[in-house]
């Protein structure tokens, strides 16, 4: 891949000098983080380029794109392949999710997928382009965490990753899964939902006790945060919590690696910068999180504040859905939130719904919602096995044609609402079948 990046950036340089550079990227944690990296590189070596963040490509937005530009796509357009051979300009693609189409002689990518490397997220990807521009790059590795962090690659640190962190200075330190770490640990527990914990999430009371039970007492006017906690602490902490019915008796669930980065001069726990990242994006603000990912205090401060609104939009959301009826077989569940859950939060919503303990390992969550004309579908699998969600969409809206994008255990398409009831038919035969096959 390194190889594969090397080649992207002489071939960039070649046509930058005759062509403006068009970067876009995806409006999540790891698109956001990738537009930042690869738009400060592109800065500081002074090539003239616009960008824009997107969530999500379709045809009619590939056709409106200039073919006197040189179009970059960054954590997206490994399946718009089909659109992209269309374009009369040269297209560079660099993205982590598998390829299925057949690649254009117009499109370079880089991808760890294709040469069978590594898997690591795109803002990852954007980094080691970035480094392997100029060494000056070295002090985005934070941002690379981040998006790793952002995306779900940060429980296997493979050779890459672990490189990365340690451009970045970043602290790993085993622990409870919640956040923020840098929090005293009264108030993360009384405000954690993933993990949710019965008894102690939402209660002053409950986290009072829980803390007792594991032998915390108050260090000084206030109790240590996660991250402070010695090996011995945290074990009594993690005991606690799975007393309480959290994580499924599945220690796995809940513990996991902690990334403490430095970030605008302060260590920050990367779990709680994605979310505010995430947050700004689904909230149709995602030049703020750009502002405060490349280095602007106030855009952070903004940022906290949509955190919060969104927040309410998610319960809002949570509670729209529970009580809404849904489509049910014996290893599947589709729910509607129709145009009272917003198609960006509807992703986040199937994420919480795949990690409640109603449902069973493997058991398939599709969550759909509108936007405009079009509606928006999201797949997840309850747990680490189950069937291929991404392959599920696909199957389901090849008679009609859309694209789907994501991974095995998570993924999502974008299909006309007209198309709506066909899709739905579709999607619940190939469900039934998947379910004879296993």
């Amino acid at each position: 891949m390194f190889d594969k990046i090397k080649e992207a950036i002489r071939r960039i340089e070649s046509l930058s000098e005759n062509k403006r550079l068009k970067v876009i990227s995806h409006f999540d944690t790891d698109g956001v983080t990738s537009a930042a990296i690869f738009s400060r590189a592109l800065e500081r070596c002074g090539k003239k380029f616009s960008l824009e963040i997107v969530k999500g490509l379709d045809e009619e937005f590939v056709k409106k794109l200039s073919d006197e530009e040189v179009l970059i796509f960054l954590d997206l357009a490994s399946n718009s392949l089909d659109y992209l051979k269309e374009k009369k300009t040269e297209v560079f693609i660099f993205d982590h999710h598998e390829v299925v189409q057949e690649i254009p002689d117009n499109v370079f990518i880089v991808n760890p997928f294709l040469e069978k490397c590594e898997i690591i997220s795109s803002a990852a990807i954007c980094y080691l382009f970035a480094k392997s521009l100029s060494m000056e790059n070295s002090n985005l590795a934070n941002l690379a965490v981040i998006g790793m962090v952002g995306d779900l690659y940060e429980k296997n640190i493979g050779k890459v990753f672990d490189e990365i962190i340690k451009d970045s200075e970043t602290k790993v330190k085993k622990g409870l899964l919640i956040y923020p770490s840098t929090r005293p640990l009264n108030l993360v527990l009384e405000y954690s939902s993933n993990p949710f914990i019965p008894g102690v999430t939402g209660s002053r009371e409950g986290v009072t006790s829980l803390l007792r039970d594991a032998g915390f007492g108050v260090n000084g006017e206030r109790y240590k945060a996660l991250y402070e906690l010695n090996e011995e602490e945290m074990m009594h902490l993690i005991t606690a919590v799975m007393l309480r019915g959290s994580g499924k008796g599945d220690q796995d669930s809940i513990v996991g690696n902690l990334f403490l980065v430095k970030f605008l001069n302060k260590l920050e726990d990367a779990r709680e910068l994605s979310a505010l990242i995430n947050a700004c994006s689904r909230m149709g603000r995602a030049w703020v999180a750009l502002g405060f990912c490349l280095g602007n205090s106030a855009f952070k401060k903004e940022a906290e504040k949509i955190y919060i609104d969104y927040k309410q939009s998610l319960i809002s959301a949570l509670k729209y859905v529970s009580d809404e009826e849904k489509m049910e077989g014996k290893n599947y569940m589709i729910v509607h939130g129709r145009d009272k859950v917003k198609d960006t939060i509807i992703g986040t919503v199937a994420s919480i719904l795949s990690h409640s303990p109603l449902y069973p390992e493997g058991h398939v969550i599709i969550a759909l919602s509108y936007n405009e004309d079009k509606v928006k579908v999201s797949a997840r699998v309850v747990g680490r096995s189950g069937r291929n969600v991404r392959e599920v969409l696909h199957r389901a809206i090849v008679s009609f044609g859309g694209e789907v994008g994501g991974h095995k255990n998570a993924a999502g398409c974008l299909i006309s609402r007209e198309k709506e009831e066909i899709f739905i038919e579709e999607l619940k035969k190939v469900l039934e079948i998947e379910l004879v096959k296993v």
